[in-house]
């Protein structure tokens, strides 16, 4: 049986992590005076799909490490917005995050994912 590796247990919990925080913070913006708009259900859904990537690299599916990759692509890219520090930092944490998904022991890992169902 391959084990999971602790980095990627590190990096899965990050994900369900940040996700949680995440929602917790933004539902609490939604109240009976300001109706829910478009923006804060996709902002709710982005840190639900932390969580799904989070649960689902946890179980070894390999779609939720390139979903989870994606994500914080896309993280990177809504920094250009805002500043360059934020820029680096995601970027950083991007390349890390890649690192360690895409390691040996964690391809291995994954790809014994693939072989049963989710």
């Amino acid at each position: 049986m391959n084990k999971r590796p602790l980095a990627v247990t590190m990096v899965s919990w990050l994900f369900i992590a940040a996700g949680a925080i995440g929602l917790a913070y933004h539902v609490t913006e939604i109240s009976p005076q300001q109706p829910l708009q478009a923006e804060s259900v996709w902002i709710l859904l982005l840190r639900l799909l932390a969580i799904v990537c989070g649960v689902f690299m946890l179980w070894g599916a390999n779609w939720a490490r390139w979903l989870a990759l994606a994500w914080m692509a896309f993280h990177v890219l809504l920094s250009f917005s805002h500043s360059l520090h934020q820029v680096l930092v995601h970027g950083l944490l991007f390349v890390l995050i890649a690192y360690i998904l895409f390691r040996p022991e964690a391809r291995a890992y994954f790809r014994r994912g693939e072989t049963r169902d989710v």
